[in-house]
């Protein structure tokens, strides 16, 4: 269920504000999203995988809390990713 490096590999370069970042915001929700579709297509599957279904309201819990951050911090660099993953937002 974990990204394959390959698709790791193509979001950090999608998102990436310069190369060789791979901690910035946009990288990290981009990354977390990509898990939490993951996530969401196997719990369609498999509905009593509890452990699973904690594990993706973590995820989604870490990702609210950087595109918090990053609203605070610069609004347009929020706006562009939220419009570019199509994430609601507030």
């Amino acid at each position: 269920m974990a990204l394959t490096k390959t698709e790791k590999t193509e979001i950090i370069n999608q998102f990436a504000t310069k190369s060789g970042d791979t901690g910035s915001p946009e990288v990290q929700i981009a990354l977390l999203s990509k898990r939490i579709a993951q996530l969401t297509d196997h719990l369609r599957t498999n509905k009593h995988d509890e452990s699973s279904r904690r594990g993706l309201l973590k995820l989604v819990g870490q990702r609210r809390r950087l595109l918090a951050y990053l609203r605070q911090k610069d609004y347009d660099r929020f706006m562009s990713i939220t419009e570019t993953l199509g994430i609601r937002r507030k």
